[in-house]
């Protein structure tokens, strides 16, 4: 990982308070040491923290701070946490007041790296049909964090990622039935561009692999399944080849994330949801990463949901938030030294 020293450490937002987020907190500064961690702080919850880690049997001092930079020298003998909202620890039982506090910590972590205090956010998972019943009016964090940067929804690319592949839907969160009809190459060169250049620079890639795959099955075998991958994402990659993007395809989706094939790209474009998630969470789940590509800061989650079924049973895995964490310290350095 690249060196993070020297950088105000990251922002963690809870999470829905009943999901598996704030025990998995609790364990990433448990293994801190083992792990080789960048300094965090949580933002709010310090009670249910403390009540989390109890849960789960771990031994974590908590220590209120005032503010992001005393985190750096807590972090080695305590969990710091800023002293937002607290509420009670009900593993499993979501409720309003918990949403509540999850978008408060979202909204407060997220202002602290747009302005600098944190080098990187990280957000624990969160339930949107809890969210929506206080408010919150977008499909998911990712939407919530563009928009709150100044930018429209298509300029924040979603990337999973983990040791094996990462991948990028176009489209995320609508219908089957609507994918075709929002695919456009714009819309391909924009989001394969900007993933290009997050490669570069957030990943210390010089010269990222960009595959593309198909939307049909066999990629449209030459029309025969449907034109959009000669109408629309053919045309596209033409256009991103002309740029100077190492870009390939269209590929057929069901041979792209093969070992050997995978061996091929750095990134792969994929058309909808399921076609990049799918390929992640089978070969990465304890380990995969959703990171937000575009916005003006680092963003990392893990990439998997509150879990509410396991929460506070001491059984689910911190891997991916540990992956999180240790990415966007990585990515946080690698901007620093730009």
């Amino acid at each position: 990982m690249a060196d993070h020293s020297g950088l105000p450490p990251l922002a963690i937002s809870l999470g829905d308070p009943a999901g598996i987020g704030p025990e998995l907190i609790a364990a990433a500064w448990a293994r801190r040491e083992a792990e080789k961690l960048p300094a965090f702080c949580v933002v709010g919850g310090a009670r249910l923290l403390a009540e989390a880690a109890s849960q789960r049997g771990l031994a974590v001092d908590i220590q209120v701070i005032a503010d992001p930079g005393e985190a750096l020298a807590a972090f080695t003998v305590a969990l710091p946490v800023l002293p937002l909202a607290d509420c009670d620890y009900t593993p499993g039982e979501p409720s309003e007041q918990g949403a509540a506090l999850a978008l408060h910590s979202l909204a407060e972590a997220m202002r602290f790296a747009l302005v600098g205090a944190a080098s990187a956010l990280v957000t624990a998972p969160v339930a949107k049909s809890q969210l929506v019943k206080v408010g919150f009016e977008y499909p998911g964090q990712t939407e919530f964090l563009a928009e709150a940067s100044g930018l429209d929804t298509e300029a924040a690319v979603m990337m999973l990622a983990g040791p094996s592949v990462r991948a990028v839907p176009l489209t995320i969160h609508c219908a089957i039935a609507e994918v075709p009809a929002r695919l456009s190459i714009e819309l391909i060169v924009k989001k394969a561009t900007i993933t290009a250049s997050a490669l570069q620079r957030d990943f210390g890639i010089a010269n990222p692999r960009i595959a593309v795959s198909g939307l049909n099955p066999h990629a449209g075998e030459g029309g025969r399944f449907g034109r959009e991958e000669l109408d629309i994402i053919a045309p596209a990659i033409e256009l991103l080849v002309s740029q100077g993007i190492d870009a390939t395809g269209p590929h057929p989706a069901d041979a792209l994330f093969a070992p050997r094939q995978r061996a091929t790209f750095d990134a792969a474009i994929c058309m909808y949801h399921d076609q990049a998630l799918i390929p992640v969470k089978a070969l990465d789940f304890d380990q995969g990463v959703n990171v937000t590509l575009g916005l003006p800061f680092v963003r990392t989650s893990p990439d998997h949901g509150t879990a509410f079924d396991i929460a506070g049973k001491g059984i689910a895995d911190p891997g991916a938030m540990i992956a999180a964490i240790r990415m966007a310290g990585g990515m946080a350095a690698r901007r620093a030294a730009i």
